[in-house]
């Protein structure tokens, strides 16, 4: 900058030489399989089961029709909580088509976290499977029923009632749907995806058509996707990685989606990609790294790999690297941003450099604005200097459900959409994410916030006070500790304090550490100083190595 003009302002809007979509999901749908015909749409790979783009196409709308013959219709919530399946596309496409909104459900949820989102969302249906790995959903949904009024149906993936709604769709009349589906807006929402909450609980983002398609559509762009593309999903339907950037990003291109596991599995994932000749492999860091640590990853062949997605948390340097080089992904991207914007709001380009690709989050998305301003203030910071990333345009949800104190909180009068992280952008327009305003916990690609644990923790008989931090991991990027102190004359051990969180939290929240302390550090106004947790903890549990992680 010449010495005298004003500072560059860190703002800067995606430039397009595309429009943005305007159709509903199921609308864009059936435009893609005009154009696509016999395509292979879906493939499942832990039962051998394939579906071209007609056939994906009958299968939704035979999921439509079949929950609108049991009373579902526009606006009503329907849950689902089930690993990745086929039936879990099916049900995302065919509630789209109703104009239903699909509350999507986290696998790892227990029954606490399960009776908060039906309760909170109103879910009248729920599309569940009967288990997964150690997790009785029969079970657990029989626990909490009695706490949803407005739950009124279960339907078990597989059993007779789930294969009675799917034979009722297919006998149902297709142009009755088609006439239902002219009448939905894409401005109109069809998802809730739940966030853990600093209040304790999590928040539901409530999104559109417009959000999930457009976004889906510009980050498989990103990847240059056309139909010749067959991309491994492995991560997460529950979630905007999935469902959104995986699912709609297929679609929205005629490429084809392979679902390699219900669960992620490092040597499944690597399996399909080699079978199914994938294209292009999803994931976040973790699944990445443990992807090479396989003993036999040599022996796989992936040679036809040419891109992919690495987002969810900050990307080590050695791991994209290695993925590069060794699994042959020279165009992977990355990708920045957060459920409350459908989720991406930058990525890097296939073309950036390593170090571009390694040590910023790219530039921002086609058709958004993004600026970083001064948390206190308000106002836009020079290019080069920290200060909070926000973002607007289309992808930004339409707010939390039911809860507009909640959504005043993190969309402003001008509609943008403060994310409460620490951001630089750079002369470029390349921005990196330095830290976190909030405490937000981010393990393995999963975001935590430390409220909801303590909260939690407190109902524990034994315990007093408590404070929960990140620490640093070398495998999952941040682990959880919690700092406990206990009731006058109560004793307890860190195993129990596991075990009691495991009955009803997600796995992913419960601290692989417990700390037993007297007193938290504290500001001399009584402020806790998690800071200085932090490094109390990584000094005390010999953490140092995992500080030296580059991100």
């Amino acid at each position: 900058m010449t010495p005298g003009q004003p500072a560059v302002p860190s703002y800067t809007s995606g430039t397009a030489t595309l429009p943005l979509l305007g159709d509903t999901i199921g609308a864009n749908l059936e435009r893609t399989v005009a154009r696509v015909g016999d395509h292979e749409a879906l493939v499942e790979c832990a039962t051998g089961r394939r579906w071209s783009y007609p056939e994906l196409l009958a299968e939704v709308d035979a999921c439509a029709l079949g929950l609108a013959a049991r009373g579902v219709r526009k606006g009503d919530r329907v849950g689902i909580w089930s690993p990745n399946c086929a039936e879990w596309v099916f049900t995302q496409y065919g509630t789209a088509k109703l104009g239903a909104i699909l509350v999507t459900i986290n696998p790892a949820y227990r029954t606490h976290e399960l009776a908060y989102v039906l309760r909170q969302a109103g879910v009248s249906v729920l599309v569940a499977a009967p288990s997964f790995r150690t997790s009785d959903y029969r079970g657990m949904v029989a626990e909490v029923r009695g706490e949803c009024p407005d739950l009124r149906e279960v339907v078990f993936l597989g059993d007779e009632a789930w294969e009675q709604l799917l034979a009722t769709g297919r006998a149902g009349d297709r142009g009755l749907l088609a006439e239902q589906t002219a009448q939905l807006s894409a401005d109109e929402p069809i998802n809730i995806q739940y966030t853990s909450g600093t209040t304790g609980f999590p928040k539901g983002a409530t999104l559109t058509h417009h959000n999930l398609l457009n976004n889906g559509f510009f980050v498989a762009e990103g990847c240059h996707y056309t139909e010749a593309d067959r991309v491994c999903i492995p991560v997460p339907y529950y979630h905007c990685f999935g469902m959104g950037m995986g699912n709609l990003g297929c679609t929205s291109h005629g490429a084809t989606i392979v679902i390699p596991a219900p669960g992620f599995d490092p040597a499944l994932t690597l399996q399909a990609v080699q079978d199914e000749r994938c294209t292009s492999l999803y994931g976040v860091p973790t699944m990445f790294i443990a992807e090479l640590a396989l003993p036999t990853f040599a022996d796989y062949d992936l040679s036809s790999l040419r891109t992919g997605i690495m987002a969810g948390s900050p990307c080590p340097v050695e791991v994209m690297k290695r993925v590069v080089t060794e699994m042959g992904m020279t165009e992977v991207t990355i990708c920045y941003g957060m459920t409350e914007t459908s989720p991406v709001s930058t990525q890097t380009g296939a073309d950036d450099d390593l170090d571009r690709r390694t040590a910023t989050v790219g530039r921002v998305h086609p058709h958004l604005e993004v600026k970083v301003v001064d948390p206190i203030t308000g106002l836009t910071v020079p290019r080069g200097e920290t200060g909070e990333f926000c973002t607007r345009g289309y992808s930004v949800m339409l707010g939390y459900w039911d809860d507009p104190e909640k959504t005043a909180e993190v969309i402003d009068a001008a509609r943008w959409m403060h994310t409460g992280d620490l951001a630089v952008m750079d002369a470029d327009g390349y921005l990196n994410i330095v830290g976190r305003m909030k405490d937000m916990v981010i393990r393995g690609g999963e975001n935590v916030y430390p409220r909801e644990i303590e909260e939690f923790l407190y109902t524990h008989p034994q315990v007093a006070d408590v404070q929960v931090i990140g620490v640093p991991d070398q495998r999952y990027g941040e682990e959880l500790c919690a700092w406990v102190r206990l009731k006058d004359g109560a004793t307890t051990t860190e195993d129990e304090v596991r075990a009691y969180c495991r009955e009803q939290l997600a796995h992913y929240k419960i601290p692989r550490y417990v700390l037993f302390v007297d007193e938290f550090p504290m500001t001399i106004t009584g402020k806790i100083q998690k800071f200085k947790m932090r490094e109390v903890t990584v000094e005390r549990l010999g953490l140092h190595a995992a500080t030296t992680r580059t991100a």
